[in-house]
């Protein structure tokens, strides 16, 4: 596409992303930028919204425009909150904290580095507590760029924020060097200046805007510019009048602006729409007051996107001629042509510096990084008694070289740091990712497979001839815990959490768009929950998946799904604003373990603030890579629950079987290191594989939860860690589809009739069976059979995986290479080409073998576990499990034999506990709903309570945190019925009397037990209920015993969560009956049931007659139909559902 041209010079130095000016402006950074290319522009500034979170998109893009032989200079810049004095606003919030009301208002509004802007809300008057006005900054170089980081990253601090962040007069006095700082646009310090006073006439206006003049210019001197705009807004016109006669009076310079909020022209009715969403359940701001999107553009009264000089000239000429007001033409055309001298002139042509920053405090005193690293790894070694071994020297002498050369010393070193103080506080796991295969790691502690013996590759993790930075996976039990630690360790300014930008989703866009049009919820809901459904199988088909999970592009719902389709046509409206607003952000999170560690992140980066919670303003993760290329590691702490089950379980032992009353971590660890390091455990020890991998005795075994995997295991039977490994890495879409687990299990079972290539080959792929199943394994036979080094190997091993052919026909090269290698090797051509097809074929779901042994080992940690210490483990398990799972969990500890104790007042602790035959687990306090901890505390430091008396009346008991409510949880949920004595007739008499009456002494409590004396107990249904409610786990031993189930089972009769289509029979308890006409206005009903897996599932029963009737809370057997799309149905209750018992 040509580009225009314009006959005057311009440069936008005011304009928003969606990346930074969340539900204000649409469109990344890049969009604006090609567009402002396209429109005859050779620069643009981004001025988002209080941050610069948009800047990293920025950078990225103009050093790609760069490369591609394009003109564009980025400007970096930031439309900043500014208020005249921080202490003042500071002492009005404070004030209003006072006010318990407005602190509770307040209070309700969190930090968030996404704030919503409000356009509305700062073109008027503003009480102080909300008063903020916007200021244009811009950084001339890198200086003023530091110092702008430094300012946006102060106004996100407590001190500064409410709402929004701010700065202040005193802030931008101390960092104003390098800084060009602009008047804004109506809800700017000018603007502020009018809407204040000029209820008090135009003196009173142009007094105040002499203040801030003087304050301004005392600050920036000749790079304070006056900003005007072009509208259709009369109040703009007369305070670009006000501006005019201040610059005069002070002889400043004078800019205009485009102000542009999306990135071309066509695309102000998908703002319009977006700043709508924005507002959804947040009530309506100032400027949407009962109005329907704008029919035109014209209606709304000025066009914000990146314009050049020429379209500057006549929306200037167009809008003053609409509005009414005169403007001398020469001054005007200045104030557009000022901008490219700004740009130009003033601003150096810069990128931010992106040198790599690490923190120095990791680096011993007196020694360099490098020096540091070498000591530790030597140390390392010489712990584990591997510092003769020569193997084991040579690969740290060629690690320890190939990070000293890339650069990686200081990086190794606060990882080491990190993991060092990680393991003080809790568990770690054995090794995540790549890493894995770095003897360094290793010996630094913070990995725990020996990389050697378990035959894993450093290239793998590092090659020397990459450019990437590393990337360690961390796994913990308490990653919040661990990260928290270290910003208390190091400082909010070290250590700062990864932000991740949450975007508009396909499904939520169509229910919020169509919302806002007024179509109806269920035509809506009927496509939203049929579409991705639809979609799915047609784009596996077009990516050749046969198996696991997909999830379609929302490009690809929209192609292969018929619902949506119509759907779309039907209401075009909503079809327009789905596909322009797809992607665009929708809320600031935090990754769910990254961070960036480094000293003074102040000043290098522009800190925000969500939730609280200090973090970067750029994201890391699989779809986006912002902190490498701006200097910046992310070090992922990740929370793997199954090493808190770990540690649960090891505390259960050591009181059990050690007499620790109390068990310190310290205690913990020393248990772990001594039985299930992987250096210390036996991981051939036969009977754990043949407890549990070979006999498929599953209880929370790590990798190892969901059925198919687990009759995958059975069928393979691992006798090692290398066999979980490939049982692990099978058990995935790619090998499942192409039928990599049949063949594994056939020549894992006749080994002997598995051929290889030669020796070479057989050394590499027999712990496999002869198949590719690991990556690692693509790189060793491309080195040993076709000469390539390990490094080319893995560079393969990448190209592949990749599916590409590498830059420069980097693939074409070392294909060439490995053939004739093969040839040198006495390989002829066609089987040389032949193995290479093999490569392609397998790269296609190849795993990482480093990340499979070290999540194998998990697994075997687990089941050693479950092997020798069954009641401690399936204790730790039921701890770990969700709520969502709990019941699920339940029925896996009593189908091996243990037997669940009610909830007891004086038994129950806070964790599930273990009776001393060890038969039999104790379900906690903390699982009642409604029973707080302070509640708790009372119940452990005073227990046992004998009877009613001794409940209500303890001396020492303090009632005002163990209060009615918690006797109120306690009771109904099953934990007092061991001291309702015979004075009772039933738990209804007991919990009238003693909690809903509550008798504030013996004679009232005695009276209470007369007068509520005929209510007896309480009803199976009423039990049923308070058990679900409160503790979250229905009582399905209320209702179906393990007998029933069990015969069930003996006549094929399953679950419904387990349903054969072919059977057509499953059983279920019904849960809840809904009634529902159909649109003809025919009686249907919808079940909600459950059953022994603990998993909601609804039926739909049609043709409902006078005398159908379902039972809850009863077991039924039914024949039922089964239709992808609709879920389960029957025709007639009647003849299908049969009452069990």
């Amino acid at each position: 596409m040509s580009r225009k041209k314009s006959s005057i010079k311009f440069v936008g130095l005011h304009a928003h992303s969606v990346a930074g000016s969340i539900f204000d402006a649409i469109g990344y950074p890049q969009e604006h930028m090609d567009y402002a290319h396209s429109n005859g522009m050779d620069a643009l500034a981004l001025t988002d919204h209080g941050n610069m979170n948009g800047l990293s998109w920025q950078v990225l893009h103009a050093k790609k425009m760069l490369a591609e032989g394009k003109t564009f200079k980025p400007i970096f810049g930031v439309e900043a909150y500014f208020t005249t004095s921080v202490k003042e606003w500071r002492s009005a919030y404070d004030e209003a904290m006072a006010d318990k009301k407005k602190a509770r208002s307040a209070k309700k509004v969190k930090q968030s580095g996404a704030t919503t802007e409000d356009e509305g809300g700062t073109k008027a008057a503003q009480p102080i507590l909300k008063r903020r006005r916007h200021l244009i900054l811009i950084a001339q170089n890198q200086v003023g760029l530091n110092n702008l980081y430094k300012m946006i990253s102060k106004s996100y601090t407590e001190e500064y924020f409410y709402r929004y962040p701010r700065m202040d007069y005193d802030l931008l006095r101390e960092h104003s060097e390098g800084v060009i700082a602009a008047s804004a646009c109506l809800g700017g310090v000018y603007a502020g200046n009018y809407w204040e006073n000029r209820e008090e006439g135009s003196e009173a206006v142009l007094e105040a805007m002499r203040e801030t003049t003087r304050e301004m210019v005392s600050i920036f001197g000749d790079r304070w510019y006056a900003e005007l705009q072009w509208n259709n807004i009369p109040e703009q016109h007369e305070l670009n009048k006000y501006i005019i006669q201040i610059a005069k009076e002070f002889d400043l310079k004078m800019i205009s602006t485009a102000d542009s909020h999306y990135p071309d022209p066509d695309a102000w009715k998908d703002r319009e729409m977006y700043k709508r969403l924005g507002w959804l359940g947040r009530g309506t701001p100032s400027w949407g007051e009962g109005s329907e999107l704008p029919s035109g553009v014209e209606e709304i009264g000025y066009e914000l996107y990146p314009k050049n000089g020429d379209q500057m000239w006549e929306s200037y000429k167009n809008y003053c001629k609409s509005a009414g007001f005169e403007y001398d033409d020469d001054l005007v055309m200045d104030s557009i042509t000022e901008t490219y001298d700004i740009a130009h002139n003033r601003i150096e042509n810069f990128f931010p510096d992106t040198t790599v920053r690490l923190p120095d405090f990791v680096v011993p005193a007196d020694s360099t990084a490098t020096q540091a690293l070498v000591n530790y790894a030597l140390e390392g070694l010489r712990q584990r008694s591997l510092h003769e071994n020569s193997e084991y020297m040579e690969r740290l002498k060629h690690e320890l070289n190939v990070i000293d050369d890339r650069g990686f010393s200081k990086y190794f070193l606060t990882m080491k740091a990190i993991a060092d103080e990680a393991t003080t506080q809790m568990l770690a796991g054995p090794g995540r990712g790549s890493a894995a295969g770095s003897l360094v790691a290793y010996s630094l502690g913070i990995t725990q497979v020996d990389p050697i013996k378990h035959g894993l590759l450093f290239s793998r993790f590092l090659r020397s001839d990459a450019t990437d930075y590393p990337d360690i996976d961390y796994d913990v039990s308490d990653s919040m815990a661990l990260k928290e630690r270290l910003v208390e360790m190091w400082g909010e300014d070290t250590v700062a959490p990864i932000s991740n930008w949450n975007t508009l989703q396909l499904k939520s866009l169509i229910k919020d768009i169509s919302k806002l049009h007024g179509i109806p919820f269920p035509e809506v809901n009927s496509v939203t929950s049929t579409m991705i459904r639809e979609a799915t199988p047609a784009a596996k088909q077009r990516h050749g998946i046969k198996a696991g999970v997909y999830v379609p592009t929302w490009e690809e719902v929209i192609e292969f799904s018929p619902t949506l389709q119509s759907f779309l046509t039907r209401h075009p409206e909503v079809h327009a604003r789905v596909e322009g607003l797809v992607g665009q952000v929708r809320s600031c999170s935090r990754h769910a373990g990254g961070v960036v560690v480094a000293e003074n992140l102040d000043q290098y980066m522009p800190l925000i603030n969500s939730g609280g919670v200090r973090q970067s303003p750029w994201a890391e993760g699989q779809n986006v890579r912002h902190l490498e290329p701006m200097g910046f590691i992310k070090f992922d702490l990740l929370g793997l629950s199954t090493l808190k089950m770990m540690e649960g379980c090891i505390e259960h032992i050591l009181r059990r079987h050690h007499g620790v009353v109390e068990p310190t971590f310290e205690q913990v660890r020393e248990y772990y290191n001594e039985k299930l390091h992987p250096d210390t455990i036996n991981m051939s020890d036969s009977e754990v594989y043949e407890n549990v991998f070979h006999a498929g005795r599953w209880a929370g075994i790590f990798q190892f939860t969901e059925q198919g995997a687990q009759g995958f295991c059975k069928k393979a039977k691992p006798e090692s860690i290398v066999d979980i490994s490939a049982v692990t890495s099978i058990f995935r879409p790619g090998p499942l589809s192409a039928g990599v687990d049949t063949d594994y299990v056939e020549a894992k079972t006749h080994p002997q009739y598995v051929s290889y290539l030669s020796e070479d080959a057989r050394e590499i792929t027999e712990e496999t069976f002869g198949f590719l199943i690991f990556q690692e394994q693509i790189a060793l036979l491309a080195h040993k059979l076709g000469g390539l080094t390990l490094d080319e190997g893995n560079m393969l091993r990448k190209v592949l995986t990749k599916k590409g052919t590498g830059k420069g026909g980097i693939k074409t090269k070392l294909r060439v290479k490995f053939v004739d290698g093969c040839k040198t090797n006495g390989i002829d051509s066609d089987a040389a080409n032949s193995l290479w097809d093999k490569f392609e074929f397998f790269s296609g779901y190849g795993f990482n073998k480093s990340h499979a042994v070290s999540y194998s080992i998990i697994s075997f940690q687990c089941a050693w576990l479950w092997n020798y210490y069954p009641a401690e483990w399936m204790a730790a398990f039921l701890d770990k499990e969700p709520e969502s799972r709990k019941e699920k969990a339940i029925n896996i500890a009593k189908k091996y034999g243990f037997d669940i104790a009610p909830l007891d007042i004086n038994k129950s602790g806070t964790v599930w506990e273990i009776s001393d035959d060890g038969k039999t687990l104790i379900q906690p306090l903390t699982s009642i709903k409604g029973l707080g901890m302070s509640a708790i505390e009372q119940i452990l430091d005073n227990r046992p309570f004998t009877n009613a008396e001794d409940l209500l009346f303890r001396e020492g008991v303090s009632y005002s945190k163990f209060n009615k409510k918690a006797l109120d949880a306690l009771c109904r949920g099953g934990a007092l019925d061991n001291i309702i004595d015979d004075r009772f007739t039933g738990r209804k008499h007991f919990w009238s009397a003693c909690v809903v009456e509550r008798p504030k002494n013996l004679k009232k409590l005695s009276e209470n037990m007369e007068t509520y004396k005929p209510e007896g107990d309480f009803s199976e249904e009423e039990i049923i209920q308070f058990k679900t409610d409160l503790t979250g786990i229905f009582p399905i031993n209320l209702v179906i015993n393990l007998e029933t189930i069990e015969k069930l089972k003996e006549k094929f009769v399953p679950p419904i969560s387990e349903f054969d289509e072919e059977l057509q029979l499953c059983w279920f308890i019904p849960r809840k009956v809904t009634e529902r006409k159909t649109k003809n206005g025919k009686l249907y009903w919808v079940l909600e049931v459950i059953d022994s897996n603990n998993e909601l599932t609804r039926i739909r029963c049609w043709g409902v007659k006078p005398h159908d009737s379902v039972q809850v809370n009863r077991p039924y057997m039914s024949r039922l139909n089964y239709d992808p799309d609709w879920g389960f149905s029957t025709r007639s209750i009647r003849h299908n559902f049969r009452l069990l018992g």
